[in-house]
């Protein structure tokens, strides 16, 4: 058990345990008080205030033009929640030419970049803008987005220079559209009690022990069995934490997501029996309003699959994939979602970042800069510069 909201059994290797374990310890003892850690917990203190952000709630429709770490938290976090909000968001997170959105007036843009010059953000916000209200998201610098946001006159909350966009989720990057969906972010919050757990400690260390020696062995792919389909943007935001923060020094981890159980019928006998270069996540979130079996349909020689939902038929075929795992002696974790809520995704949020920083300790690799990135982004500058 992680916590009381989530279940998970660990992948539970024990080689060098103590001297890792000795030394998880001490980085999060020192990290307990970094400034980006503080913003996982209740005590963090927001950019904006209630009343400035009221005239914003009324809202039924929203635009979120972001990339990377703008926009993958709360998207994650719209879809995970998506059967309890009851306001439209729509996520303009890439360049698509052949897309076109909305012309509605009556809906809020909401615009996200760290940096304040995301090329693709600027790009978007230039072609929907319309005559609809906006929102500003940015660092306080000289940059393009804050100085739109002027000339339009626009509200701008700051974008704290200590908080990486792919470790922002549980600031104001991924908190203020929570509470636009309706959301309360305090529930999201919740370090101060987790590593205060001594199951949610020793999972933690598990899981950094575990990696470390997957990566001592050339395991270097990490890949999602990914059971819920709300939650396939939790995972592409996973993805961004994992291979941005560690893919440095030609070391790193490649996160994969495999969308289950559909790939059973394509990938899953690579993952059986092809190249053992990998290490798995089984991912599950508890889902009982789901369809059931029409009995009517069902032939005899099925018969039991009658009085089923789809939900029983894919925990077992979770349940079976995991048995074989454990023949083959494949190396997984298991993660199950007991109840859909603000509190386990919050969990999931910080158990994952703070995994990702431990293990960037251990691997001796900064696990809060991208320098690569910005190699891209000044050459495309010099190209259409020219």
């Amino acid at each position: 058990m992680l916590t009381k909201n989530i279940r998970l059994k660990e992948f539970g290797i024990k080689k060098n345990k103590k001297k890792i374990k000795s030394k998880v310890l001490k980085i999060l003892n020192f990290y307990q008080n970094h400034k980006l850690i503080k913003s996982f917990s209740k005590n963090y203190s927001y950019d904006f205030s209630k009343s400035q952000i009221e005239k914003f709630r009324k809202f039924r429709s929203y635009n979120l033009i972001g990339m990377g770490g703008s926009s993958l938290g709360a998207k994650a976090i719209y879809n995970f929640l998506r059967p309890k909000i009851k306001k439209e968001f729509i996520f303009i997170d890439n360049l698509n030419s052949k897309k076109r959105y909305q012309k509605k007036n009556k809906n809020l843009n909401i615009i996200i970049s760290k940096s304040g010059n995301t090329l693709e953000t600027i790009s978007n916000y230039s072609i929907i803008k319309g005559k609809k209200k906006n929102i500003f998201i940015c660092e306080n610098s000289n940059n393009y987005i804050k100085s739109l946001a002027k000339k339009l006159n626009c509200e701008i909350i700051n974008h704290k220079n200590f908080i990486g966009g792919r470790y922002s989720v549980l600031s104001e990057v991924g908190m203020l559209p929570a509470i636009f969906m309706g959301l309360k972010p305090e529930k999201f919050k919740n370090l101060n009690n987790l590593i205060k757990s001594k199951n949610f400690l020793n999972s933690l260390i598990d899981s950094v022990v575990s990696t470390t020696y997957f990566l001592s062995q050339k395991k270097l792919n990490s890949i999602i069995l990914n059971y819920d389909e709300l939650s396939l943007d939790l995972f592409a935001w996973y993805q961004q934490l994992i291979a941005e923060s560690l893919g440095k020094n030609s070391k790193g981890i490649l996160p994969l997501v495999s969308s289950m159980p559909k790939d059973n019928h394509s990938l899953m006998q690579l993952y059986l029996d092809g190249p053992k270069n990998s290490f798995f996540t089984f991912f599950d979130v508890n889902d009982h309003d789901i369809q059931k079996i029409n009995n009517s349909e069902i032939l005899y020689s099925h018969n039991y699959l009658k009085n089923k939902n789809l939900y029983q038929i894919k925990s077992a075929q979770k349940n079976a994939t995991e048995i074989v795992f454990k023949k083959k002696d494949i190396p997984f974790r298991s993660f199950k979602v007991l109840l859909r809520s603000e509190e386990a995704l919050g969990e999931l949020f910080t158990f994952f970042m703070l995994e990702t920083i431990l293990l960037g300790e251990i691997m001796k690799i900064n696990p809060f800069d991208q320098p690569s990135v910005e190699l891209v982004k000044n050459e495309t500058t010099k190209i259409l510069k020219n």
